[in-house]
């Protein structure tokens, strides 16, 4: 608690004899070791930048480089061709004499070598890297030229990278050309449009490829040569940080427990166990030990998002918000029962142990003290209007306690919430599995502080699960932490209680209790941002499904990509919900790229329309069936690529809408566009992005993931996960208000598709 010490580390009083000073040793020993932390910090940063820099080539190879020209220099070896003795006339202009201009000269012919030598690796990766034809090939076909860069690549790569060394390799985010998304944009809509209106719209996609397309194109073409990334920033402020409506339901996403074991029912020390472990996952961060991930064990995937998974958090403005992230956090801020409580991380230089931060758990849950007035629905603030919450932080929360408090949450490296109620998980219960979902999703719309990059959430018999805000990254960051933090719970374990298993070296700080004074106006917002949260919530439609008949497993015997197959069932299943086809999104990733988040991939296809139509018709053959499925899913494949390889329809659409924004003018193609609903969103959650996680040894830790509200009001959000080879579970949310979805219902059509798709083999 330095902060605390530091108020009174110096005391002093005036005596007709003098000034008489005290000294508290104790606290100026606490600021010292805050200070020392701190420096380690930023010189750790220094060092990784330096390494970072200089990846894949490391500084040992500068000695090397070293040795190598005095050994040359030895057996009168001149590999400088004369640059050497250029050196070492600098070094004589300079002042220095022999042999130091000698030494000098070498010093700093090897420095040159060195650094040009970075140079020219770090382009040839990037260079390397910019090839996306190997993700065309067939697996068992793999052409010559893609062999050859698989070589080099590995040559490149090095062996011991830091979480962001490769982000100075990666290459830019490319700008598609006009004609090839206009031609894409087209296909993805044929099925969806009647011949008039698909005339219409090629009239419309026609003008504006000939017209104010042409140049909008220009503009972007420009903004792709001086940004990192031509999207990411445009679809971060536009997308996410400039919309008004709630964050809450509309754009935070949530997670779920590993289904099928619960290793203690301890509340407070299964908490402990998982802040443990998400905070050593932070300490790898921040040291940069976290290896990047990379496709196909050989591709690196830029590490961007994870700068700001902790100590984040988003600040409402009335126009638009605005993403605070601050370098470090001492302390965590856990919500029970109404009440706030700051919880400091590390004490006497170290960070806490499980069984310590769970004695500090326990004081909080045995803490009998009610909630101040107001205090107990305050978050309600950050669930309801933005421009609402905005409004009030400025008028009651700029100064005083209030401002200390709020800052105590902001600067929180994130957020706990120990709920009182108990939640379970009974894959023959759905209602249990859908009760889960929807405390994770909204909780009660105001035990969630969900400006916060994300809230820890452990239910009061041990369940737990995670709500996270958007703007700051997309789920697989937020996977990647809740794979890394459960395999961290199972490594450390629970003794026969249930409670931590370590021994307690010292007593911890006890809990500070966060003060509120809230005026009777400042209650009034809040309780208007409930009413809005309530109202939001209480129209959630959500069903979580664990399909247990077949997995992975049986669909790649059936030699279809697992994903591909999904796609084509929930085209089949939402034809058979609503008796049309509809605008499908499907999210896909562009981190091969700098600075990459998402593009979109429009599942509805001509060819996946022909296959749900055959479905439905008992006239067609199995085997006909069968061929326009495969034909659906390497036409659903070959978007996916078309999608991370930076040819994709949407973002390009979306920044081209941007910049006739911001150049005034109107284009009805793309107004149009833009508008068009996703009836039907939906987005695979990746797993075991971390090699500690074995779920071959532990099947029972294989994960239910995750969901998220749904996107239109008429439509579903589907977010699914492909865990071990024989589950799939799928999250489904649609709005009670909307009498054309159910979400129970849509579950299971999915149910009876998925089987129907499985009989087109299993009866051949």
């Amino acid at each position: 608690m330095a902060e605390a010490h530091s108020a009174v580390a110096f005391s002093f009083t005036v005596t007709p004899d003098g000034v008489d000073v005290s000294v508290n040793h104790e606290a100026l020993k606490a600021v010292w070791h805050s200070g020392l932390r701190s420096w380690k910090k930023r010189i750790g940063r220094m060092k990784n930048r330096f390494i970072n820099g200089a990846y894949p080539i490391s500084p040992a190879h500068w000695f090397v480089t070293l040795a190598v020209v005095l050994g040359c220099h030895l057996v009168d070896v001149d590999i400088s061709f004369g640059w050497m003795q250029s050196f070492e006339s600098v070094s004589r202009f300079l002042g220095a004499g022999d042999p130091l201009s000698f030494y000098l000269g070498v010093v700093m012919f090897t420095t040159a070598l060195w650094c040009f030598v970075i140079i020219i690796s770090r382009y040839s990766l990037k260079a390397l890297l910019t090839y996306k034809g190997w993700m065309y090939e067939p697996r068992n076909k793999v052409s010559l030229i893609t062999k050859i860069w698989l070589v080099l690549v590995r040559l490149f790569v090095g062996r011991s990278p830091l979480l962001y060394s490769y982000q100075g390799s990666l290459p830019n985010l490319p700008v598609p050309s006009l004609d090839a998304t206009m031609s894409r944009y087209l296909l993805s809509v044929r099925p969806l449009l009647t011949e008039e209106n698909y005339k219409r719209m090629e009239g419309l996609v026609e003008d504006f490829k000939n017209g104010l397309g042409k140049r909008l194109q220009r503009y972007l073409v420009l903004k792709s040569w001086w940004a990192t990334n031509y999207v990411s920033d445009w679809w971060e402020e536009y997308v996410y940080l400039r919309g008004r409506s709630p964050i809450m339901v509309n754009s935070n996403f949530y997670g779920v427990d590993a289904v099928m074991q619960q290793p203690t029912t301890v509340q407070v020390a299964r908490a402990a166990n998982i802040v443990h472990g998400m905070l050593q996952f932070r300490r790898l961060m921040d040291r940069e030990e976290l290896n990047p991930i990379m496709l196909n064990k050989t591709i690196p995937l830029c590490s961007w998002q994870y700068e700001r998974q902790f100590n984040t958090t988003r600040i409402p403005g009335i126009e638009t918000d605005t993403l605070m992230h601050y370098q470090d956090s001492k302390h965590i801020v856990v919500y029970h029962r109404g009440r706030y409580f700051k919880v400091y991380i590390y004490y006497k230089h170290q960070l806490l142990s499980p069984s310590q931060i769970e004695h500090m758990l326990q004081q909080i849950v045995d803490d009998g003290q009610t909630p101040m007035e107001g205090e107990e629905h305050l978050a309600a603030l950050t669930a309801g209007d933005r421009i609402l919450w905005a409004k009030a932080r400025a008028t009651h929360f700029s100064k005083g306690v209030n401002k200390t408090s709020l800052d105590a949450i902001e600067k929180a490296a994130f957020v706990l919430a120990l709920d009182d109620e108990p939640q379970s998980i009974d894959r023959n219960e759905p209602a249990k599995l859908d009760a889960i979902g929807r405390t994770m999703l909204h909780g009660k719309g105001y035990n969630r502080w969900f400006d916060k990059s994300f809230t820890l959430v452990v239910c009061s018999n041990g369940r737990i699960g995670f709500n996270a805000e958007h703007s700051w990254a997309d789920a697989p960051v937020m996977g990647h932490l809740w794979e890394a933090a459960l395999a961290d719970d199972l490594r450390l374990g629970y003794s026969s209680d249930g409670h931590t298993k370590d021994k307690m070296e010292f007593v911890p700080p006890k809990p500070i209790r966060l003060q509120w004074e809230l005026s009777k106006e400042c209650q009034g917002v809040v309780e208007t941002s409930l009413s809005v949260a309530r109202d939001l919530l209480s129209d959630v439609d959500l069903h979580l499904l664990m399909h247990d008949q077949f997995g992975k497993g049986f669909i790649k015997r059936c030699n279809i990509s697992p994903d591909a197959f999904i796609q084509m069932a929930l085209q089949l299943a939402y034809y058979r919900d609503a008796g049309k086809f509809c605008l499908t999104y499907e999210a896909s990733m562009t981190r091969m790229f700098r600075e990459g988040r998402t593009e979109t991939i429009r599942s509805c296809s001509v060819q996946s329309c022909a296959f749900v139509k055959s479905m439905e018709d008992p006239r067609v053959a199995n085997k006909e069936k069968i061929q326009l499925l495969h034909a659906a899913g390497e036409i659903h494949q070959s978007s996916c690529r078309n999608a991370m390889t930076g040819c994709g329809i949407d973002r390009h659409l979306f920044c081209l809408y941007v910049v006739s924004k911001y150049l005034g003018t109107e284009s009805l193609f793309l107004k149009e566009v833009l508008s068009e609903p996703w009836r039907l969103s939906t987005s695979q959650t990746p797993h075991q992005q971390t090699d500690r996680l074995d779920l071959t040894r532990n099947p029972e830790m294989i994960s239910a993931g995750g969901g998220f509200g749904p996107v239109a009001d008429d439509g579903y959000g589907v977010s699914y996960i492909i865990a071990g080879e024989d589950v799939i579970s799928f999250h489904i949310s649609s709005k009670k208000s909307c009498p054309l979805t159910s979400s129970t219902r849509f579950g299971n059509t999915l149910v009876k598709a998925l089987d129907d798709m499985r009989q087109l083999f299993t009866s051949s």
